[in-house]
């Protein structure tokens, strides 16, 4: 089967041709040696599979899932790529294409954003780029699949197509490629001679490592030496590498000079007034907090609680009544019956009810993402995170742990310092994830009904703030980080695609919809066996199961922060293998039809104060079991891992502790 590859630089619109020339696609374990996703589509005309590489602006690396795409070239062999670039931004994208020419395989170039360049008044000429460069150019408009099937029907044709014919005469330096080809030569399995010489003269830290068993490094040195000293005597004062970018980057001025208008260039106008608003030196963060409460507002009270009552009644009413006829027309045991209804139905359909207010938050935060503020964001936190000893690339990570701490935690091996890495997965965990979601829904609609959207974001709030003070305390003396620049690009303003945050808030969404197929299912059913069974043996009251012994060991513990009770011991117990497990196992242990029956038996075993404490609480302590495994596997030491959970133990009773004893204090209840 022929397979292709999707190369570009971030922001240019890769995701979305991606979606639109495949039928579906699944991530295929990892690249080898990093843990970096693979993503891999199946074409819709049936012409064989694409391969998604990560966002990069040059194959040189500067991070671990940058080195994917070079790790990729160097291994594989595609029968050609689609290298898709931003006719806006084309002299930047150009850098990436002028490699990718020069690995020799056929390749199309996709000119996308057509549209926007011609709104801001660039010409682009795709027939003089093509005469140019030697091979296909293909005028796109991905958001709206405009130039996708002309890119589909060519790719049928791909694997038979010619080799591109495209070298840069790099005048002095010529000598050096000769040479390191020579040394080349015997070694089979090589992609095109030439490419790999300008990389290993470019230092590319990826190809050096694949071939330092094979190749004779002392001779490249040598070679390198040699190619310098004749650049010094031929009058440039540089490096080979800095020599090879600049003849590169005079070939690609040449080459926008002739295939670009920029006569009736406009300025970005509505991008730059946005900006001066949305990132305001002192109105961008409280901007940006307004947003997060309007977030949950809909989350909550507008749209999120009314749909949720919905679906709570669908599930207490027609499903239940529904099981409970089915089991007794088939003569279930009264074990089977309370199996399925108090344990499966009750624990995952406590979890279930609240589907429509994680969609959406996972729709507003993809929103966020394509729109062009997520960068916006970043940039605002730079001044902050730097004072704590990160940078604002770190906050990006922070984000998307609002969604699910998982990816998080995998997305921080974007960030080049491994120290600034490391701390970064140590403190996405304080995010506040969706799976807390549930528990805060439960609890500020019982308790603070008038206020919710305020109470939950309290709660995001005071894991951005805990974040940033352990990151002070964890820089100064257990991570001492080395200096770091950031960068980061701005991408116009756009308006989302109905299509893509349907399929992204679905790709965000689905991971919870199979929790509760799987780790919540099986979650609930082991809750319910330790609550129907103790040491009396089976059907023993509720206080006298396992589950209640239990907790019991617990809730002496939990006193001092004002819920120790067995019933809240057991559901934070359980709420490590995923926090929304807590809801399942109150839901089980109060043995209520639905969530109204839930919320009742809440506001008799709590008090508002209590509430806020337990929040807190489930908001700070130990990340749920996927979290630490994906942790373990980031950071490749037990030793991070234990440590990860048992900060996160000790800070959450330590807040509580202060939340609950200080509210005392002050008479509050």
């Amino acid at each position: 089967m022929s397979s292709f590859a999707l190369v570009g630089n971030p922001n240019t619109g890769k995701t979305s041709l991606f979606n639109t020339l495949t039928t579906s696609y699944e991530y295929v374990g990892n690249w080898a040696g990093v843990t970096v996703e693979k993503k891999v589509g199946d074409l819709k005309n049936g012409g064989g599979q694409l391969v998604d590489l990560p966002g990069i602006y040059s194959l040189h690396p500067l991070s671990r899932d940058e080195s994917v795409a070079a790790q990729y070239l160097m291994e594989e062999s595609p029968s050609a790529l689609i290298n898709i670039v931003d006719a806006s931004q084309l002299e930047r994208n150009l850098a990436l294409s002028i490699q990718l020419l020069e690995y020799g395989r056929p390749i199309m170039l996709g000119l996308n954003m057509m549209d926007v360049a011609e709104s801001r008044g660039i010409h682009v000429d795709p027939l003089k780029l093509e005469e140019l460069l030697g091979v296909p150019v293909i005028p796109l408009v991905a958001r709206t699949g405009k130039g996708s099937s002309q890119i589909l029907s060519m790719l049928k044709e791909a694997p038979t197509a010619a080799m591109p014919e495209f070298k840069l005469d790099y005048g002095t330096a010529e000598s050096a490629i000769a040479e390191i080809e020579a040394l080349l030569a015997p070694i089979p399995g090589l992609p095109q001679h030439r490419w790999v010489a300008l990389q290993l003269l470019a230092q590319n830290p990826v190809i050096l490592q694949a071939l330092e068993s094979t190749l004779n490094m002392n001779a490249v040195k040598e070679i390198v030496m040699r190619g310098e000293t004749e650049l010094q005597q031929a009058g440039h004062k540089t490096s080979l590498a800095d020599w090879i970018r600049t003849v590169r980057n005079g070939y690609i001025d040449k080459l926008c000079t002739a295939a670009m208008d920029r006569s009736s260039q406009k300025p970005h106008n509505l991008t730059e007034r946005l900006d001066a608003i949305l990132t305001h030196r002192i109105f961008g963060i409280p901007i940006f907090l307004l947003f997060l409460f309007m977030l949950f507002k809909v989350t909550f009270d507008w749209i999120g609680n009314p749909l949720s009552d919905v679906l709570d009644g669908f599930i207490s009413g027609p499903i239940s009544s529904g099981i409970n006829n089915a089991l007794d027309m088939a003569g279930a045991s009264a074990f089977t019956h309370a199996l399925i209804v108090d344990g499966i139905v009750a624990g995952v359909g406590g979890v279930l009810v609240f589907i429509p207010q994680i969609f959406i938050l996972f729709l507003i935060i993809s929103f966020i993402e394509d729109s062009g503020y997520m960068a916006r964001v970043s940039l605002l936190m730079d001044s902050l995170m730097e004072a704590v000893g990160l940078n604002g690339k770190a906050f990006i990570p922070f984000i998307i742990g609002f969604g699910c701490n998982v990816p998080a935690v995998m997305s921080a091996r974007s960030i080049e310092q491994p120290k600034d890495r490391l701390l970064t997965t140590l403190l996405i965990p304080l995010m506040s994830c969706s799976a807390r979601l549930p528990v805060y829904a439960l609890f500020a609609g019982v308790f603070f009904q008038s206020h919710q959207a305020l109470v939950v974001l309290s709660m995001y709030v005071l894991g951005i703030a805990m974040a940033l003070l352990l990151c002070k305390v964890f820089s100064a003396y257990l991570l001492k980080n080395e200096a770091s620049v950031f960068i980061v690009e701005l991408p116009p303003y756009r308006l989302p695609q109905g299509r893509s945050l349907m399929r992204g808030t679905w790709e965000k969404g689905k991971g919870f919809l199979r929790k509760a197929g799987t780790l919540i299912l099986g979650g609930s059913v082991l809750i319910w066996l330790l609550s129907y069974s103790g040491p009396g043996g089976f059907g023993v009251d509720m206080d006298n199961s396992f589950l209640a012994k239990i907790g019991g060991l617990m809730a002496p513990l939990l006193a001092p922060l004002g819920f120790g009770t067995w019933q809240s011991g057991s559901s934070l117990l359980t709420g490590f293998l995923a926090k929304e497990i807590v809801v399942s196992t109150m839901n089980i242990i109060y043995h209520v039809p639905n969530m109204e029956g839930l919320q009742g038996q809440i506001a008799l075993s709590f008090t508002p104060l209590q509430a806020f404490s337990f929040m807190a609480f489930v908001l700070l302590y130990t990340p749920c079991l996927a979290t630490v495994g994906v942790i373990r596997k980031e950071s490749s030491s037990w030793r991070w891992t234990a440590f990860s959970i048992g900060y996160a133990v000790v800070l959450a009773y330590l807040i509580s502790l202060i939340i609950y004893q200080g509210g005392r204090l002050l008479g509050w209840s």
